[in-house]
């Protein structure tokens, strides 16, 4: 400490005024004075990816800079344990999702827990649907599963990572056949497409946002979606329930993507990164960009997110129990 600092504190002693007030939070009070990395733990091109950088010309008309990173790997365990590790300054912020913290609600996260994070704003939440590439025979739902139940333990499901809903969903479809079934994951959705298109596997759970665009060029077919209505974007696709598939036996679980940094971020720094997040999702160019690429967006932020998390931890823990019995 200087001299000149050390005699100010010594002032403000004097006076009778809270040392405490100069803190380290306090000290970040012209955040952010450079570029934020945002950490987006999956392969560029995938939905987390595709939202982060829609959002990141909105936030810069709110004073914050990204820089997008993908790291990908682990179901996004890698790119989030930097996320953790990474200094409380607000500059190293990143993407979680429902994917991690189903792993988070297993203790397959290598450690990490939801008390890693400081929760800051909610991004999407997301329906998931079953896609088969375009030229596959199989052209609706009910056709699915009387393929899988003909061919037991042979038909491939692509999953954008293991143990997370995507695995879930995939296990209850092969559950609603009575049959086996091979997932296979992948670092990202956008593998998964890939793949789909070129017939590598037989069929995927992805999000509507994460394929969208082939589903319009004709390479991918939805066939059945995993919630209680059908999508106003895709109005002739059923839900598996209106087909008699009960995919939601162990109650209802959200696919979610929500932004964090590392835990004990100072509250002022936590509030411009709230106040910045909620206007750009609220901001109607962001909504456009949610209802075209079919994906809801809401106003929920800091504590209320936190509680929300941890609710659907509680909830996935007790499904993924059910899916994933410990051998």
């Amino acid at each position: 400490m200087s001299i000149i600092a050390s005699f100010g504190r010594a002032a403000l002693c004097a006076a009778g005024i809270a040392v405490s007030a100069v803190s380290p939070s306090s000290a970040q009070s012209g955040f952010p004075q450079k570029d934020i990395t945002f950490i987006v733990p999956w392969n560029a091109g995938g939905s987390n990816d595709v939202a982060a950088r829609a959002l990141d010309p909105i936030l810069r008309e709110h004073g914050i800079k990204l820089v997008i990173e993908n790291v990908p790997g682990a179901t996004g365990v890698i790119g989030m344990k930097r996320v953790a590790s990474s200094a409380p300054d607000g500059y190293v912020i990143g993407m979680g999702t429902s994917s991690t913290l189903a792993l988070i609600a297993q203790n397959k996260a290598s450690g990490l827990t939801n008390a890693n994070f400081t929760h800051i704003a909610r991004v999407s939440t997301d329906p998931l649907m079953l896609l088969v590439p375009s030229t596959s025979a199989i052209k609706s739902l009910s056709d699915y599963i009387a393929n899988m139940k003909s061919r037991p333990g042979k038909v491939t499901i692509g999953t954008p990572g293991s143990y997370n809903l995507n695995h879930i969903f995939a296990s209850m479809t092969a559950r609603a056949a009575g049959v086996e079934y091979v997932n296979v994951p992948y670092t990202g959705g956008s593998k998964v497409v890939a793949d789909l298109i070129g017939q590598h596997v037989d069929s995927g759970v992805l999000k509507p946002s994460e394929t969208l665009g082939q589903i319009q060029e004709k390479l991918l077919t939805p066939i059945g979606i995993f919630a209680n209505e059908r999508l106003e974007m895709f109005p002739e696709v059923p839900t598996f329930k209106e087909r008699g598939f009960d995919v939601f036996p162990y109650g209802p679980v959200v696919q979610m993507a929500y932004v964090v940094g590392p835990a004990e971020l100072p509250n002022d720094v936590r509030t411009k990164l709230v106040t910045a997040f909620r206007a750009a999702i609220q901001d109607p160019r962001f909504k456009e960009f949610a209802k075209k690429n079919v994906f809801l967006v809401d106003d929920l932020t800091g504590d209320a997110l936190t509680k929300e998390v941890d609710s659907v931890a509680v909830a996935i823990g007790k499904v993924a129990a059910q899916t994933f019995p410990k051998e």
